[in-house]
């Protein structure tokens, strides 16, 4: 058996896994979603779309950093004209800051209830909804038999479903297929001014479906999400180049 034979199958086999996995292709894949390298850490290099990822934070710092790495994504997944849902029983966003993200508020539907299992049961029936591109959900607990509903909707659907526990009591096993954690860092100083830079954060992948958790410094400059670099030696030789 030749060596690109031997190729073949194991693609196949590993896109068959990843099917099985609820990674299920879809036409979204292409999609940038501006993360750099951080995308090695993902099945095949690519942010899973149609599946449902969790962020946790316990300040309320954390919290608002989370929801600017989020926006940064969530950029680049509405792309000119998708829509998405954020539902909350208390949301922590503040609406006219998604412009910092080059989101209008507009492409957000914006659905406050209030109960946090009211929460759960809107994000699993907006999740079914395949004319959006995402929905977003604030709650502080999810059980995993809750969290399971959410992943077999979006499997369905191909939505992508993104779920913030802020304060949460408990961090429980979920069924989402990532979990991440977001802290912020000092921006860099402008004329010596501090903490008016561009916003910085610590970005770690706590757990990943079929593939590898890490840590990483994210900066949103320039309209995407960029690498934080310590020394002149990490920046790739075509970006010091160029810059």
């Amino acid at each position: 058996m030749t060596s690109i034979k031997k190729a073949d199958i194991m693609a196949a086999l590993q896109t068959d896994i990843l099917r099985l996995q609820g990674f299920k292709p879809v036409n979204s894949l292409a999609v940038d979603m501006g993360l750099g390298h951080i995308k090695d850490a993902f099945p095949n290099a690519t942010f899973p779309l149609g599946a449902v990822h969790e962020f946790v934070s316990t300040k309320t710092e954390d919290a608002a950093a989370t929801g600017g790495f989020m926006a940064g994504l969530l950029s680049s997944l509405l792309g000119t004209s998708g829509a998405a849902l954020w539902i909350s029983a208390s949301r922590t966003l503040f609406p006219p800051a998604l412009k910092s993200f080059g989101i209008h508020p507009d492409r957000f539907i914006f659905v406050d209830l209030q109960k946090e299992k009211d929460v759960i049961w809107a994000m699993d029936e907006a999740l079914k909804c395949g004319a959006l591109a995402a929905v977003v959900g604030e709650m502080q607990e999810i059980s995993f038999t809750a969290s399971r509903r959410l992943q077999l909707a979006v499997e369905q659907s191909q939505v992508t479903g993104f779920i913030l526990r802020n304060h949460y009591r408990q961090l429980n096993t979920t069924a989402c297929v990532s979990r991440w954690k977001i802290t912020s860092l000092p921006s860099e100083p402008v004329d010596d001014l501090p903490g008016i830079g561009f916003p910085t954060w610590r970005v770690e992948l706590l757990r990943i479906r079929n593939g590898r958790s890490g840590v990483w410094d994210m900066q949103w400059r320039d309209g995407k999400l960029l690498p934080v670099y310590k020394s002149l030696s990490q920046v790739p030789e075509q970006q010091q180049k160029t810059g």
